[in-house]
């Protein structure tokens, strides 16, 4: 094929491959930090809200019964579960008294999300001097905490959060959450500049591992200050940041696997609940109504448009179209390896970005109605208390 002034239409799509390594980074590492000795180990309450996790919480709290770390306890709030989750905790209680409890969660306030109710319910339980939040779809090593522990002491932050492995086994999580893990991370993509950064709108925390230290947590009214917000993660990072203190995110892929959803109605149903509100809350507010149908769009445009301009001109496709569209299979083939899936996958990455653009535009177009573990909350409110059902 020559080189004509058509091919330089592709250029986009021939360069996303090199500048691949860029979005997904690997440092910095909580590994690199050394946990505490054991005789200057503070103590950790860890803190699991759990809503029908019947599925999830055992082998959750198995792994985090395994910590290395010397000092800790582990709540867990059963949030009026009606699937077994309670007497799988009391079972664990009951086996390792003193160091796992289990806290049976009060009927849901108005203006309360359930997750921020649960771990408000768990803080207020709680003996240590460190707040851990961590997610019953999660698995611990034995050494995470320690790490944690360690960034926590050099660092100096309030807030210590973690990127895990995120495991992809089925058809649609292969399919779709790679590309919902590259849209995330094309924005916050340099965990080492987020760390430094002073803006509140440039952090993010991750709400499957979030590490605050006690007084941090109290000064910025912990969950009880986002008690209306879904993605409440992300508003307390940057509610810390906006308190003049300090946060560190780092990767833990070595040390911490979640797997989030494994049915597609499960990932439609959880990211419909994500990925608007936490879009607008990464932008300006004069662009907070529009992003997430512009992040839809553009991925149409990036990874669909592409391959359909070559399908349609089979069987003599155009330079452009095909070189855009072979970038394009480079491109995802490097991103599926390096988020632990394979990359043959690829193959259907077109699939994978129609969805998730229905996703970003079905999230956008529910406003602020969000259905959640069959709760219905109304977060047009949210940051002003909000409402929920």
């Amino acid at each position: 094929m020559l080189i004509t002034p058509e091919t330089f239409l592709a250029l986009p799509w021939v360069l996303a491959p090199l500048l691949h390594p860029v979005l997904i980074r690997r440092r910095p590492r909580l590994r690199d930090h050394a946990a505490p000795a054991a005789q200057d180990a503070p103590f950790v309450s860890i803190i699991v809200p759990a809503r029908n996790e019947a599925e999830n919480i055992g082998a959750c709290v198995a792994s985090l019964l395994r910590a290395r770390y010397p000092r800790y306890e582990i709540i867990v709030v059963d949030d009026r579960s009606t699937d077994g989750t309670g007497a799988i905790v009391r079972i664990l209680a009951e086996h390792h008294t003193g160091r796992v409890r289990i806290v049976e969660g009060g009927a849901l306030p108005e203006g309360w999300v359930g997750k921020c109710w649960a771990c408000w319910q768990g803080y207020r339980e709680a003996r240590g001097e460190l707040l851990l939040f961590t997610d019953a779809d999660t698995r611990h090593d034995r050494d995470l905490l320690g790490h944690a522990v360690g960034a926590a002491r050099t660092t100096g932050a309030n807030l210590v959060t973690v990127f895990p492995r995120q495991r992809m086994v089925g058809f649609w999580e292969c399919v779709i959450l790679p590309h919902i893990f590259t849209a995330i991370l094309a924005r916050y993509n340099d965990l080492a500049r987020m760390n430094r950064t002073t803006n509140p709108r440039n952090v993010i925390a991750n709400g499957q591992f979030i590490l605050f230290d006690r007084q941090g947590y109290e000064v910025v009214g912990g969950h009880e200050a986002v008690r209306g917000e879904i993605v409440e993660d992300l508003r307390l990072a940057q509610l810390i940041v906006s308190k003049g203190h300090r946060m560190y995110a780092a990767h833990a892929n070595d040390l911490m696997e979640t797997r989030m959803y494994r049915s597609f109605a499960g990932i439609v149903e959880g990211w419909t609940k994500n990925l608007a509100g936490g879009a607008r809350q990464s932008v300006p507010r004069v662009l907070r109504p529009a992003v997430p149908w512009l992040i839809g769009l553009v991925m149409l445009f990036l990874w669909v448009v592409p391959p359909l301009a070559l399908v349609a001109q089979l069987p003599a496709p155009r330079p452009a179209p095909l070189l855009a569209s072979g970038a394009s299979l480079v491109f995802w083939g490097v991103a599926y390896h390096r988020l632990g899936v394979r990359p043959t996958w690829a193959l259907i990455f077109p699939l994978g970005a129609i969805v998730t653009a229905l996703l970003f535009f079905r999230s956008a177009a529910r406003g602020g109605r969000v259905m959640w573990k069959g709760r219905m909350y109304d977060t047009a409110g949210a940051g002003r208390g909000g409402s929920a059902s």
